[in-house]
């Protein structure tokens, strides 16, 4: 496929995933009362998505690998729309939680396939400037998914919110079944457990693939985390309407959409390393900001987004470069590769979402969970180099 179609496709796929959980989070506090429920039994719903997502990813990407990506694409598409399904029309809370964790299975796929689908036809550069087009696009749906769900839900009620998704799953079918060409030889044997167990066995023993993924965790996986919060700290704390909210969302994908685009100008000045330096510098703010401001500052809506704002813009220059990076050595294993960075992501998110419900107040979690979380990123960074270092210094005394 041409460049210009692979990040099309890729960013209709990586969306699905985020909208999926995005549009949702408007509801979160109406939901309580709708279900005759408790706040914490919905933030599990939120969970469940985390974790449905997180280790099907590990699945969705072998099966990449074995019966092709868009076959693979397909099928876990159509579970997702299952679980949409399940949602709109569940009758208590129990059947909303097995439709947000049949979503989150059939939503793993979409950034799973996007990664391989780059990483089966581009390197270097080029690969980059894809993964950063992708990010571009890819802000303006999570951008405008919180606004849609806060209109729908005050307009039709919270089952308007999963009907959007249904048809949005329905588009990114059809897409798929359209435009998408094959772009890798399935091998069917990938999908046999000792294949599969060898493939990640792969992946985990590898140093730099672990500290790449580090960084990535520890940056992307705050956007999950603090999904779990926002929506409690700024509706019911600091007061606003599940429709402001929802447009006031805003302030954290814009500023990804903004750093996508700066990253875009600057990225042949930047160089790869410098355009994630720059972004380490941001979330390394953005997590300061998060301490200072819950300790010192009245909570409102400035004092939370701002931070927030310079994690989106931040993840936006690190992500492209880091993945490619990441990815480049597992050419032969690019699904399962692209399932255990997901995996990592999702999974730390899921355990920053976690946490944050084990400290229970959700604006002191904010003040402790995202600040962790960027440090984790810097640190990642600082070991991906030195063992890249280590790497070059082994190869020089072979050489010898």
């Amino acid at each position: 496929m041409s460049a210009r179609r692979t990040s099309m496709l890729g960013a209709l796929l990586s969306t699905l995933g985020p909208i999926s959980m995005s549009i949702y989070t408007p509801a979160m506090p109406e939901l309580v009362q709708a279900f005759g429920t408790t706040e914490s039994m919905i933030k599990l719903t939120l969970s469940v998505y985390f974790g449905g997502f997180s280790i099907a990813q590990l699945i969705a990407g072998p099966m990449s690998d074995a019966f092709g990506r868009k076959t693979a694409t397909l099928a876990f598409v159509g579970i997702n729309l299952l679980g949409s399904l399940v949602c709109a029309f569940a009758p208590s809370v129990e059947w909303l939680l097995a439709g947000r964790l049949i979503q989150g299975i059939g939503a793993s796929v979409g950034i799973t396939v996007a990664r391989a689908v780059v990483r089966d036809q581009f390197t270097g550069v080029e690969a980059s400037r894809i993964m950063n087009l992708i990010g571009i696009m890819l802000a303006i749906g999570p951008a405008i998914a919180p606004t849609l769900g806060g209109l729908a839900l005050a307009a039709f009620g919270w089952q308007a919110i999963f009907f959007l998704l249904i048809g949005f799953g329905l588009l990114v079918a059809g897409a798929v079944t359209a435009f998408m060409r094959e772009t890798s030889v399935p091998d069917r044997s990938r999908a046999r457990p000792s294949k599969l167990l060898a493939a990640y066995a792969e992946l985990i023993l590898d140093r730099r693939f672990l500290a790449g993924t580090m960084v990535l965790g520890g940056s992307i996986g705050t956007l999950y985390a603090q999904a779990t919060m926002l929506p409690f700290i700024l509706i019911e704390r600091v007061g606003m309407t599940p429709t402001a909210f929802g447009i006031g969302m805003l302030m954290q994908t814009i500023p990804f959409f903004l750093g996508s685009v700066c990253l875009r100008l600057v990225s042949l000045r930047l160089g790869g390393e410098g355009s994630v330096r720059a972004g380490l510098l941001s979330l390394g703010l953005a997590g300061a900001l998060a301490a200072l401001s819950v300790q010192l500052i009245e909570p409102s809506y400035l004092s939370i987004m701002v931070p927030v704002a310079f994690l989106s813009f931040g993840i936006a220059f690190l992500t492209p470069h880091m993945t490619t990076t990441v990815l480049r050595p597992f050419p032969h294993i690019a699904g399962s590769a692209s399932a255990m960075m997901g995996f990592i992501q999702m999974g730390s998110g899921f355990l920053g979402g976690f946490a944050a419900a084990m400290i229970g107040v959700p604006v002191l979690a904010f003040g402790i969970i995202i600040p962790v979380m960027t440090l984790t990123a810097i640190i990642g960074y600082y070991l991906f180099q030195h063992v890249a270092r280590q790497a070059v210094l082994a190869e020089a005394a072979a050489g010898e």
